[in-house]
């Protein structure tokens, strides 16, 4: 059968569908690339046009309805952290699964960088933005900063792995109370009693609410707080566990066991420990969060909260692809820590 001709010298056109069925030409596009974003009455009403005249599209008229550039911007704080290294890897393999991908951009935590690779990746016109870290973390969320994501929102969806408030971004967190819940009780069925923390800005959403569930728990085992074993405010690398833990040796604290903000930080923490003549996990034991490549490199092998990297990463891209194809979704989404034990952690000294 031949395509049918509205006159003698004129093949059917994508147009010629639109206009008969009352719809714009993208919409008879989306229906030839069975999007879900067209309502049903539409498209039975463009079926039944595209039979009627017997109606084979070219590739140009199937690509008018996708004006995407499948590109999604992720903005990390500091990729050279293994966290986000990690996470990012997550994103990208998840992405290239659903035909999308992801371009990089490192704003090593300063806002002044993150507003102005806000702006490049909406010059590139990305479907989405991802960020992981920077201010997505802070504990009181910046003004500004959640002026300019509004601004970005009304053409680009966002989604965090924290949070920004008086915003309508979508979130995929860790639960980070959790998470502490499994190390504390790890230690304490070890016999721990005096459980350091170290790492970390209280500013900070994460590390503000792993203290308040340490706090919360030790009082629950009827344990005395004792503010000398948390590190004032501090960094997230390997030189602010090693400074923090020698600051604490050297004035006489001695915790039976520490927990390391993340495997970075644990890094420098084991390297003090090992300089002060103390055994892991025979004379204290470490335990850590994040569960990244450096934790099976460690000697010993640490301990630490892992996230399924597959899993968060899946979560961000549906929530971002999601946001982009017009799909409902969940505003907040939960990644659930699991405890990896290993050769750091033991029974407390007597």
């Amino acid at each position: 059968m031949q395509p049918q001709k509205l006159s003698e010298n004129k093949a059917i056109t994508i147009y010629d569908i639109a206009k008969e069925a009352g719809v714009s030409a993208s919409t008879v596009s989306r229906v030839l690339t069975n999007s879900a974003n067209v309502r049903k009455e539409k498209k039975e009403k463009v079926l039944a046009l595209i039979e009627k005249y017997n109606f084979k599209p070219n590739a140009l008229a199937k690509g008018l309805a996708d004006t995407k550039t499948r590109t999604i911007g992720v903005l990390a704080a500091d990729i050279r952290n293994p966290y986000y290294a990690s996470l990012f890897v997550a994103c990208e393999n998840a992405a290239r699964a659903v035909n999308y991908t992801v371009v990089l951009c490192n704003s090593l935590g300063e806002m002044t960088k993150e507003i102005e690779l806000l702006g490049k990746f909406q010059e590139q016109k990305v479907d989405a933005i991802i960020q992981f870290g920077g201010r997505v973390d802070d504990l009181v969320s910046n003004e500004e900063y959640v002026e300019l994501i509004n601004q970005v929102m009304t053409t680009i969806p966002v989604v965090v792995t924290g949070k920004l408030d008086g915003t309508r971004c979508h979130a995929v967190r860790i639960d980070s109370m959790k998470a502490m819940e499994l190390l504390m009780e790890h230690l304490l069925k070890l016999g721990h009693k005096r459980i350091a923390l170290v790492g970390g800005r209280k500013d900070v959403l994460a590390t503000f609410e792993k203290l308040q569930r340490y706090k919360q728990i030790l009082k629950e085992y009827m344990i005395e707080y004792d503010p000398q074993l948390v590190s004032e405010d501090s960094s997230y690398d390997f030189e602010g566990g090693y400074r923090d833990m020698n600051r604490m040796l050297d004035k006489g604290i001695s915790p039976t066991a520490v927990i390391a903000i993340n495997d970075f930080c644990a890094m420098g923490i084991m390297k003090s420990l090992a300089e002060h003549h103390l055994r892991i996990p025979e004379d204290i034991s470490v335990v850590s969060y994040d569960n990244t490549y450096m934790a099976e490199m460690a000697m010993p092998r640490l301990t630490s909260i892992d996230y399924n990297y597959e899993e968060y990463g899946r979560k961000l891209i549906d929530t971002a692809t999601a946001m982009i194809e017009g799909r409902k979704i969940g505003q907040l989404r939960m990644v659930t820590p699991t405890l990896v034990v290993r050769d750091s952690s033991g029974v407390a000294p007597i």
